[in-house]
């Protein structure tokens, strides 16, 4: 499998340091379990980090400085870091995604959208939604930009738009820059693990009527 679209440097750097989003720290490690060029990236971080930790300097600090850290630590959730390594569970979903979901396809309670196009909503913190969507082979999607960051990870098969074609492990990563109409290769069905900051900007008319409905 040849990954040709990765991560951008912020992301990795994002990742690797914990302050991402849930659902885009999600679709980061499950990336990165597919992409050796983008793990490589993570631990080089990794490395980089703990090596800055092991050479700054010793600073003095209060005698109620333990106390403290430890009670932020009991009332603030830390940041959610998925495993990005290890065998993936199923044929499609990569272990960290099988992981947040308990399971495989059989598992994912898929909802109707239209055309035959499926998505199931994976519950994640508010500061950007994740979905898996199911797209027939063939189909293309409604023509949108985007108000915030969009990430999608293809799973199975691949889709081609305005920004080239992507296949299994391929990760898109769409700004507030770009529109486009992602069209699932005729191939196979494409299955996608996809994140949004911000609700999407559709320019046909019956996609906004059904937007509040489908939460995307």
């Amino acid at each position: 499998m040849k990954i040709k679209h990765h991560l951008t440097d912020d992301l990795v750097m994002g990742y690797s340091a914990g302050t991402l989003p849930e659902a885009v720290n999600l679709i980061v490690a499950t990336h990165v379990s597919l992409c050796d060029d983008c793990r490589a990236a993570v631990e080089a971080c990794d490395a980089l980090g703990g090596a800055m930790v092991e050479s700054s300097d010793t600073v003095a600090v209060s005698d109620d400085c333990l106390e403290s850290v430890l009670g932020m630590i009991r009332t603030e959730e830390a940041p959610a870091r998925e495993p990005a390594r290890g065998a993936p569970r199923s044929s499609v979903l990569p272990q960290p995604l099988a992981d947040y979901v308990g399971g495989g396809l059989d598992d994912i309670k898929w909802r109707p959208v239209g055309m035959g196009v499926k998505q199931a909503i994976l519950p994640t913190s508010s500061e950007a939604s994740a979905r898996l969507l199911y797209i027939p082979a063939g189909m293309a999607m409604p023509d949108h930009g985007h108000r915030g960051m969009e990430l999608t990870l293809v799973l199975q098969g691949a889709f081609e738009d305005e920004d080239g074609h992507f296949a299994r492990g391929d990760i898109e990563i769409a700004t507030d820059e770009i529109e486009h109409t992602p069209v699932a290769d005729i191939s196979e069905d494409c299955i996608c693990l996809a994140v949004t900051e911000a609700p999407l900007r559709f320019k046909g008319l019956l996609p906004r009527l059904a937007q509040p409905f489908l939460k995307i």
